[in-house]
């Protein structure tokens, strides 16, 4: 197969080709099912979205995370490019396949949550629940921290660090969200501890884990998903991009409330 000529006929962004050629070289069947795949066709595509109207227009929005929030099921576009081309936010994302929460190395969340512009004023900072930590063997869920010495060798250390970090930086709402349900009994446990660390954090948790709509049948889950854990792009643009659309718009609005009200 000829992988440039196929991403091409599919209108994967010329900007994005060179890093799926890299990634095919060393992974030829995933990207060679990406490419066949009928929820990845030209049609769902990024460029084949239009602009709609939209209140998060010019929003200065952060996203932080592995795979899912790159979009490495559906050729390189997630939910974030659908978000810029179709309700014309400003993003900044950091995104990188593979890797975790946990501070393991210089590609770890907490590694690169420094590259994200700190003097730009964010409407909301989006953080996935990275299932990496789930998979990797080494897992981790340590204890919700009584000050501000977090272990960021663990997933709930990690969290914190990063929530921490993002109210001493930006001071701005937070939106956790996770996967639809895979086989990880600790991915499981990852969710529950988010639902405790609201308590103290204030934060949104968009629960996909819970959600029964995320729970396809055989014939959605053939469309929207690559694999267990990566959405097509028809997942990212017709089954996620509206709820995550939904809750920034429900921060949006509550963010103008409480502004209004002081």
């Amino acid at each position: 197969m000829n992988f440039e000529e196929e991403l091409y006929n599919l209108d994967v962004p010329e900007e994005y080709i060179p890093e799926l050629l890299k990634f095919g070289k060393d992974n030829p069947e995933f990207l060679t099912k990406a490419i066949k795949a009928e929820g990845n066709a030209k049609k769902y595509s990024v460029a084949q979205t239009k602009m709609e109207p939209s209140d998060l227009i010019n929003n200065q929005i952060a996203f932080l995370g592995s795979s899912v929030t790159y979009g490495a099921g559906a050729l390189g576009e997630s939910f974030v490019d659908y978000l810029s081309k179709k309700d014309n936010i400003c993003a900044f994302e950091d995104a990188v396949s593979g890797t975790t929460l946990v501070d393991n190395d210089s590609n770890s969340y907490i590694g690169r949550i420094g590259r994200l512009p700190v003097l730009e004023k964010l409407t909301a900072f989006v953080l996935q629940l990275s299932t990496n930590d789930a998979i990797k063997g080494k897992e981790d869920l340590g204890e919700i921290a009584q000050d501000d010495n977090f272990d960021k060798q663990t997933v709930t250390g990690a969290i914190e660090y990063i929530l921490n970090y993002v109210k001493k930086n930006w001071n701005c709402p937070v939106l956790i969200f996770s996967n639809p349900k895979f086989d990880s009994e600790f991915y499981g446990q990852m969710v529950e501890r988010v639902k405790e660390l609201q308590n103290k954090w204030n934060f949104d948790f968009l629960n996909l884990w819970d959600d029964d709509a995320f729970n396809y049948n055989e014939k959605d889950r053939e469309l929207y998903m690559l694999d267990p854990i990566h959405p097509t792009r028809a997942g990212y643009k017709l089954s996620w991009l509206p709820v995550i659309e939904e809750e920034l718009l429900k921060i949006k609005n509550s963010k103008n409330q409480i502004n209004t009200l002081s």
